[in-house]
């Protein structure tokens, strides 16, 4: 799997040589481990602290100085096994094998003394961070005795304020300083991987990703049990996109007792993201004013929202985003209660347009002309939650969603609405001059569906890495579980092979679509404001 080291380079690569303005990530966010570890980013153990199995282990400083190099070439050795399984063998990411091989390199690193200087930056970093990293690091010790749900844990070690769990932390001292330096080390490089970005031009740089919660047997979930509402799940109604509404197993914050502390977890969570971001994407936007409850073991159709400040939730966002110099993201997409995308506005804050969905619902229903866009948003033809552009243009993911048992109407009612919507948009693009090639090229749709970005006022137009690619698969399908490997894809081509960092920078396809991009192309990063790719 990739790094924060492969992020720099890609940072580097992308605005150096494509003129990119800023590479988006999905959540970095601290999983729960397990057997197997939940592959999705939008289900973490924290959201304050990232995840140490994206650090380049290489890259920290101390690892030239480990004594065993034997046993670190062990490691490496199997590492290149294990890539070798994904790239030749077809094997699915397994990020479980990746952190067991990491975590065995890092105990060896941590047994290398800090240089006085690196001593020093250490203890800054254990200071700023206070009792939320104590408290992270702490349970990340727990679990590893206890295992990764505090639900399970021994009753006095639920209360994080107990005597007992003091003891413990006295008990578990050197574990719990492991999992600090990990914090400190990864955070270290997601500061590398921003410098990367703007070292290259890149106007904006890293737009790192809030998920909407936590995992119910996490870290924030046992540190901050008193801000959340516990057998109570977040999810989403019946939508367009979803009949049967979602229940996504994350307990929400409540409102009170948010408002009672001040919003203190909110504003440390938005300070710790956006200290390394150029940019901060928040999920599911809408609920920064209201979230769709769900009680716990009732269908999502049975619950019902429960409204927070909207705003003082946004006072502290655009608060922390200005203070960080960042720009904001909404994710606004699904049901949007009315004056949520007017609130945002007013506030800076960019939302989410998606091209299949932009239609003119209000009259004809038809594709909404790109003049009549909205300019202050993210414009994207698909996002990770939705098929590739080849996949829905070949109708694939409705073939997929069938299989799994996924459609509510019959295959052949799907596939049809499926394939009008296509070839409406298709001769919408064609009537635009933006297909050239035919509707018949898929290669070609793809590039015609970006030039029709480039015509809307959209304030930033991104580019889903696997459409460079002409990747057929989705990396999440909604509504799934065990029945789709999802988030352990790696990227592929066409053909469904693996493909590399250096493998992507010299794919003529990716080359084709950025040629299509060029105009975007800025000269010097402007003094304000995010470039518009």
């Amino acid at each position: 799997m990739g790094d924060l080291g492969d992020l720099a380079d890609l940072a580097a690569w992308s605005g150096r040589a494509l003129g990119a303005g800023f590479v988006q990530v999905n959540p970095l966010h601290a999983a729960v481990p397990g057997d197997p570890t939940d592959p999705s980013p939008y289900r973490p153990s924290s959201r304050r602290f990232p995840d140490p199995v994206h650090l380049r282990v290489e890259d920290i400083p101390e690892y030239g100085y480990v004594a065993d190099r034997g046993a670190l070439d062990d490691l490496r050795q199997s590492a290149a096994s294990l890539t070798d399984t994904v790239l030749y063998k077809g094997a699915l990411i397994d990020r479980d094998a990746v952190w067991e091989l990491k975590r065995r390199a890092l105990e060896l690193v941590r047994e290398v003394p800090l240089t006085p200087g690196r001593r020093a930056a250490y203890c800054d970093f254990l200071a700023e961070q206070g009792r939320a990293l104590e408290d992270h690091a702490l349970w990340c010790a727990l679990a590893e005795v206890h295992g990764p749900d505090w639900h399970a844990w021994p009753a006095a070690l639920r209360d994080p304020r107990s005597r007992e769990t003091a003891r413990a932390r006295g008990e578990l001292l050197d574990r719990v300083d492991f999992h600090c330096r990990l914090a400190w080390l990864t955070d270290d490089q997601l500061a590398g991987a921003q410098r990367a970005a703007l070292d290259a031009g890149m106007s904006v740089g890293v737009v790192h990703d809030l998920a909407v919660g936590v995992h119910p047997g996490g870290s924030d979930s046992w540190a901050q049990q008193d801000a959340l509402a516990h057998g109570m799940s977040v999810g989403a109604p019946p939508d367009a996109f979803n009949a049967r509404g979602q229940d996504w197993g994350l307990p929400p914050w409540r409102p009170d007792a948010l408002a009672a502390s001040g919003y203190a977890p909110y504003r440390g969570l938005l300070r710790g993201l956006l200290a390394h971001a150029g940019a901060l994407r928040i999920d599911h936007v809408m609920g920064l004013f209201r979230l769709w409850w769900v009680p716990e073991g009732r269908p999502p159709t049975e619950g019902t929202y429960v409204g927070h400040d909207a705003e003082a939730m946004l006072a502290v966002l655009v608060l922390e985003a200005h203070r960080a110099g960042a720009v904001v993201l909404g994710e606004d997409l699904g049901t949007v209660e009315p004056g949520v995308r007017e609130a945002l506005a007013r506030r800076g804050v960019l939302g989410t347009s998606v091209l299949w969905f932009e239609r003119d619902w209000a009259d004809t229903g038809r594709p909404l002309a790109p003049e009549r866009w909205r300019e202050d948003c993210l414009a994207t033809v698909t996002t990770h939650d939705l098929p590739s552009t080849a996949a829905r243009l070949a109708g694939d993911h409705v073939t997929l969603r069938h299989r799994l048992g996924l459609l509510t109407r019959p295959l052949a009612v799907e596939a049809a609405a499926d394939a009008t919507d296509t070839a409406e948009w298709l001769g919408h693009l064609s009537r635009l001059g933006l297909l050239p090639e035919g509707e018949s090229d898929e290669e070609g749709a793809v590039r015609a569906v970006h030039r029709f970005l480039l015509r809307t006022p959209a304030r930033l137009v991104g580019v889903w890495l696997p459409d460079a690619l002409g990747d057929r698969r989705p990396q999440n399908l909604p509504g799934t579980w065990d029945q789709y490997p999802n988030w352990r894809l790696p990227v592929a081509d066409a053909e469904g092979n693996p493909v590399t960092l250096e493998e992507l920078a010299a794919a003529p396809r990716l080359h084709r679509l950025m040629e299509v991009l060029a105009p975007l192309r800025k000269g010097p990063r402007p003094p304000h404001g995010p470039a518009r790719e």
